[in-house]
């Protein structure tokens, strides 16, 4: 980041003013969809070293700021219209902010002297964004425009990440000022006291079943490194939280799976049974307790040590014994230097490693499409930085399930649940990083949720790989409908498009794979062509999830209503 805390005063409009703000805190790409209540902005965009990637619904440009934020670390940037498109965008604000990812989404707003009037799209974005965003503000005056950005950066970045939300009124935009340039900000990293790591390694030294979960926002390639090493010193097992799964490399002998959505029975028990939790920078929300079932509330039978940047979370549900108030990496430094205890411990991490070796060898299932087999050779095919984006929905345990992630940020998905957040995940993705290899898996339904984002990978010119699993319905609420309400099918059934045919309408590659040996050529040709890609996977609706069908869950429901 910039320096520079000053330069030489020149007559600027705000909207200009607002992009070199952004400049000179390293911004260098922006995604949004243009509209007439920021084109002073979008002028300073014109010719501008800061790459805009132009966007076809906002939902989908906020999306894209999220997996931006997620790959670097630093606030993706999104700009979007005022009224309907700071709505679409609020999506992926949900998103950011469930998943703790640093964002700024930049509004349009009416002109000043139309306030507090419901001019035309006109919204109270306070009132809007209050309870998703870490910050809302709106910049009514142009000289104020670096005090608010760097106070976004700083916002969005400290502590728990986020998303922070400003509001850009027309003609403030078009303010002609004069006002110092910001210089750029820098991350505060939050240490561990020596006390705390004095009294976490006592607990080590004591534990005879100790477990670690990751997870959160502020994680990095240094913290994994470092929290690798501490677990491989101590011989602690550790998991990922809900789709952190790149958080620790799979293949490391001391991770032992995914504690989320269709946890391993034995990691679940491993966890249960364990004398120590050990919880780094994750929420223990309601996906990874299984319900709030794992650990009992409020106070864990484990010894519980929580750490977080905020502590305002620790203690919110879980009562911990040792919460400890500090940035992932700083506390992953700190552990990786702490004494090696917990020699006696190592078989029982090696036979939890074992246990998610064999848990994650593929599994027959109905229909001709494999889903395990497509994803255990993908696993095989493609290179350790290949990044696997998706959204919400039950395809995702597949790959949840059967993918190895080796690399920091190989993941993107959303903890929040949204459905649609693979295909602008993926976009974002490519445009950050060209050179690697970007799949997305999307479900039918959840691809119909942001699908016209093809059509931005396509304009851009980033070749991403689009799994389209099409079962005929939304299966994860079939799911539950059957459970609940069994063979009383209501709203969950889905007429789809030709979806390879949609790929070729919009310029890029497509092909419908009708049976598991058919797709390893029509992938290899889908990456040969250099477009972007849709791969129609044919999915029997009974293939329900990697362990059960669609007419056992309606068994299920038949025996729970007598």
């Amino acid at each position: 980041m910039s320096d520079a805390k000053t330069n030489a005063l020149k007559p600027r409009t705000g909207g200009h003013i607002l992009i070199d703000q952004l400049a000179r805190h390293g911004v260098d790409m922006a995604f949004g969809v243009p509209g007439e209540s920021y084109l002073e902005a979008l002028d300073g965009l014109h010719g501008h070293k800061i790459q805009f990637i132009t966007c076809r619904q906002e939902g989908g440009a906020a999306m894209m700021a999220d997996a931006y934020g997620k790959l670097t670390g630093r606030p993706g940037i999104c700009f979007v219209t005022r009224g309907p498109g700071a709505t679409n965008a609020s999506a992926g604000v949900h998103v950011a902010f469930q998943d703790s990812t640093p964002m700024i989404l930049l509004v349009g707003q009416v002109g000043r002297d139309m306030a507090e009037r419901e001019a035309f799209q006109e919204i109270d974005y306070r009132r809007m964004f209050g309870q998703m965003a870490k910050w809302v503000a709106e910049i009514d005056d142009a000289r104020r425009i670096p005090e608010f950005v760097s106070r976004a950066f700083y916002t969005a970045t400290s502590g728990r990440p986020g998303p922070v939300v400003l509001a850009l009124p027309e003609d403030m935009l078009t303010d002609v000022v004069e006002v110092a340039d910001a210089g750029g900000y820098s991350r505060v990293a939050i240490q561990p006291g020596a006390a705390d790591m004095s009294r976490l390694a006592a607990l080590l030294g004591k534990a005879e079943r100790p477990v670690a979960i990751v997870g959160g926002g502020g994680w990095s390639d240094a913290a994994r490194l470092d929290f690798e090493a501490f677990c491989a010193a101590h011989n602690v097992p550790v998991a990922a939280s809900f789709r952190c799964q790149d958080y620790i490399d799979n293949a490391h002998p001391a991770y032992v799976g995914h504690a989320g959505v269709g946890i391993n029975p034995k990691l679940a028990t491993l966890i249960k049974d364990s004398d120590l939790l050990l919880v780094v920078s994750a929420r223990l929300g309601e996906m990874t307790t299984q319900g709030y079932t794992l650990i009992d509330i409020p106070r864990p039978k484990q010894t519980l040590v929580h750490v977080y940047p905020d502590p305002n979370e620790i203690g919110r549900t879980y009562q911990p014994d040792l919460a400890i108030v500090a940035s992932s990496d700083a506390f992953a430094a700190a552990a990786k230097s702490l004494p090696a205890t917990g020699a006696a411990r190592a078989q029982r991490v090696a036979v939890a490693r074992e246990e998610l070796v064999a848990y994650t060898k593929p599994l027959a299932g109905p229909g001709a499409v494999q889903m395990s087999e497509i994803v255990a050779w993908l696993r095989n095919r493609l290179p350790a930085d290949a990044i696997v984006t998706n959204g919400a929905g039950n395809y995702a345990t597949w790959v949840h399930r059967f993918w190895t992630y080796r690399q920091f940020r190989s993941q993107l998905a959303p903890t929040s649940g949204s459905m649609g957040y693979g295909v602008p995940a993926a976009v974002a993705a490519k445009a950050v990083h060209p050179k690697r290899t970007v799949v997305a898996f999307a479900g039918d339904g959840c691809f119909m949720m942001t699908g016209q984002e093809f059509m931005t990978a396509v304009q851009h010119k980033l070749p991403i790989v689009v799994i389209v699993c099409n079962n005929g319905m939304y299966g994860t609420i079939r799911m539950h409908q059957e459970r609940e309400h069994p063979g009383r099918v209501s709203g969950t059934q889905l007429l789809n498009p030709d979806f390879a045919a949609l790929a070729r309408a919009c310029g890029g590659y497509g092909a419908r794979v009708e049976t598991t040996a058919a797709f390893a050529p029509a992938f290899e040709e889908a990456l040969s062509s250099g477009k972007p890609a849709i791969l129609e996977l044919v999915i029997d609706p009974e293939a329900l999830t990697p362990s059960t069908t669609l007419s056992a869950f309606r068994a299920q429901g038949l025996a729970k209503a007598k």
